[in-house]
């Protein structure tokens, strides 16, 4: 019979493989959307990039990763913890072509026409005023600037959910028609749709007219 404390480290090993493992796995998935979202937006070396809203900056390092050095890559949230992980993470990964930025509710903060392309990951549904989030989209972009939102649609079925209420509860999300409807009204040309977008989730990919 095996002692006690082995019995326990080994259950530990086990336990760290499996988390180390896991972590492998969710930055393999990472990096293949990152990749797969650098081809939409026709991202290239030297390109300029908006991750509006990033949250703790897991895309922004890897985008700015994979663009590498002579690109760069804005990253923005309005939440101050937040903006000193994207910091700390941009710097842990040795990357000098992050610029943080504090956001906005309402807009981006960025320069006008600053923007080759720009995106939104599981953020569009907090905009609680979309048309002015948009407008501000819309000027920071170049012409011919590309705008992917990737979000989720709610559980509930109701499609008259006013803006402000789509953060939480069961209308948590936001339905793509909903998107490519409000993107065309603020003077996006819808270039394309992709539904499955990371399993349950959804791509929608506007541009600035030319």
């Amino acid at each position: 019979m095996l002692p006690t404390w082995f019995a326990a480290l080994a259950v530990a090993l086990t336990f760290v493989v499996q988390q180390t493992s896991k972590a492998e796995q969710e930055h393999a998935r990472l990096v293949d959307e990152v990749t797969r979202l650098v081809q939409v937006l026709d991202l290239h070396p030297g390109s300029v990039v908006a991750d509006v809203g990033a949250g703790s900056g897991e895309v922004t390092v890897e985008i700015a990763r994979q663009l590498g050095a002579e690109s760069r890559v804005y990253s923005t949230d309005i939440n101050q913890d937040r903006l000193r992980e994207i910091r700390a993470a941009a710097s842990k990964a040795s990357l000098a072509n992050v610029i943080v930025l504090e956001g906005d509710p309402n807009r981006t903060n960025l320069p006008d026409g600053c923007c080759d392309a720009l995106f939104v990951r599981n953020v569009y549904h907090h905009f609680a005023d979309p048309p002015a989030m948009n407008a501000s989209v819309l000027r920071a972009l170049k012409p011919g600037g590309r705008f992917a939102v990737m979000d989720f649609p709610p559980d509930g079925p109701s499609r008259d959910v006013p803006p402000d209420k789509r953060a939480g509860g069961k209308d948590h999300g936001v339905f793509r028609d909903t998107v490519v409807a409000e993107l065309k009204a603020a003077g996006f040309e819808i270039v394309q749709v992709v539904p499955g977008w990371q399993g349950v989730s959804f791509l929608v990919l506007g541009r600035k007219p030319s």
